[in-house]
């Protein structure tokens, strides 16, 4: 049994990092190559992600719903054949418009039918007692299979560019991106058969019977569940954040594309040590004073890096605010759904919410890329790329400020009352034992 959950938990970190690397590592990694193929610019390329936002936001709450009322096996696998074929199509490079409709695409089988499900199996492994740790090791492990890959594709990248990177032709460049995305398909659509090979089927009482939305206005009604969605609204700003850190590498401090590119991988390497880290810290303490204290280095980190020219002894500065930067953007994301089992959410509401904090949390889908790109494009070099830490510093301490409402909140006694979900308790799933996702 005990190998049975590392297994699944295996299967859970692979699956849930590759099924966003088409529309997200792409453009992280790869942003500079990426904008010359498709003769993007910043505030283009912004836009499309805002398109992925809107479709997503549209399948955060009917998915958390979904996974309430659906296996976790099928809405996984699903997610990631369907991605993976998006990629596919990627891979011809086609135009403007075709590739508004595929980041659309991409909002739908990534959010709707994955996220929910994902979220629901990582609550049902930790338990109780290990919230901090589940999802510290699901984001740790994350971070190492997008550094494992994003390091092959890196070298697939170098291998087709000539020697010096900025002497390559048009064609050489696309040919080198193409490839990139080949990989990035090729590895999702394996994610989804290991997905249906190692994720136990789940029993007939593993999911809740009834209307898969019968939840949602409890949660709809719960201020603690708004100020932990406002908690990830902040908390993926400074994610998404690190996107342009590539783009800051090549523009600011003189790097090609792929040393630029190397240069986001090897912060992504951070991420398989800080979710872990931040997680036992969690489970010892508190994970909402933790988010606190995070937030409020993340506020320093960004001023500095909005006040620094990257000149002399100072460039060191730059590289450690940096690896500061990931350290803590990566604790949060280890962390934020830990708030779950330390607000009381019933364990039968799980799906519900998720899908109302994903909804509002992650709406940074929508709006930050088309924001971080104007605000890039206005200003080129590095008054726009200081401009854009400034925009940063400003989400940080907003995080700060929310995390005292959340605080709050709860010595009113709000985590503890649920108005409503007496009459949906004969609903409540066993995690854990009989039925459980974990089951063989």
């Amino acid at each position: 049994m005990r190998m049975s959950r590392y297994l699944v938990m295996l299967t859970l970190v692979i699956a849930g990092e590759m099924v966003f690397s088409l529309p997200f590592h792409t453009a992280r990694f790869f942003r500079p190559t990426l904008l010359d193929v498709f003769n993007f610019s910043n505030t283009q390329l912004g836009d499309l992600f805002a398109v992925y936002g809107v479709t997503a936001m549209l399948g955060y709450f009917p998915g958390g719903a979904l996974a309430d009322r659906f296996s976790a096996r099928a809405l996984l696998t699903a997610s990631l054949v369907t991605t993976g074929a998006g990629g596919l199509y990627m891979a011809t490079l086609p135009g403007p418009a075709e590739m508004a409709w595929l980041y659309g695409y991409w909002g739908v089988t990534t959010i709707f039918l994955l996220w929910g499900a994902l979220i629901r199996a990582a609550r049902e492994w930790g338990g109780p007692e290990s919230q901090g740790i589940a999802f510290g090791v699901l984001e740790a492990g994350r971070g190492a299979v997008a550094a494992i890959v994003a390091t092959l594709a890196v070298s697939v990248l170098a291998w087709y560019l000539p020697e010096d990177a900025t002497l390559a032709t048009d064609a050489e460049r696309r040919a080198a991106f193409r490839m990139v995305v080949m990989i990035y398909s090729a590895v999702t659509l394996g994610a989804g058969a290991l997905t249906w090979l190692m994720i136990p089927a789940s029993s007939e009482d593993s999911t809740r019977r009834g209307n898969p939305l019968s939840g949602m206005s409890i949660v709809l009604r719960r201020p603690i569940i708004w100020a932990q969605a406002a908690v990830i609204v902040c908390a993926y700003c400074a994610y998404k954040g690190l996107d342009n850190y590539s783009l800051y590498a090549v523009q600011v401090l003189g790097m090609d594309e792929v040393e630029g590119a190397r240069l986001a991988t090897y912060g992504s390497y951070v991420r398989i040590v800080a979710p872990i880290g931040a997680g036992l810290i969690a489970d010892r303490f508190d994970a909402a004073r933790s988010i606190g204290v995070t937030f409020s280095v993340l506020a320093g980190v960004f001023f500095l890096l909005h006040v620094l020219a990257p000149e002399g002894a100072v460039l060191y500065v730059v590289y450690f605010n940096f690896f500061v930067s990931f350290i803590a953007v990566f604790a949060l994301r280890g962390i934020y759904f830990a708030l779950l089992e330390e607000n009381r959410t019933p364990k039968f509401l799980t799906g519900a919410a998720v899908g109302m904090i994903s909804v509002v949390g992650f709406t940074p889908e929508i709006f930050f890329a088309s924001i971080a790109g104007r605000i890039l494009d206005a200003n080129p070099g590095i008054v726009g790329h200081q401009n854009y830490f400034l925009f940063l510093t400003v989400i940080a301490a907003s995080g700060v400020v929310v995390i005292g409402w959340l605080l709050w909140l709860r010595r009113t006694g709000e985590a503890s009352r649920w108005p409503g979900a007496a009459r949906y308790s004969g609903g409540e799933i066993n995690y854990g034992h009989e039925g459980s996702i974990l089951d063989d």
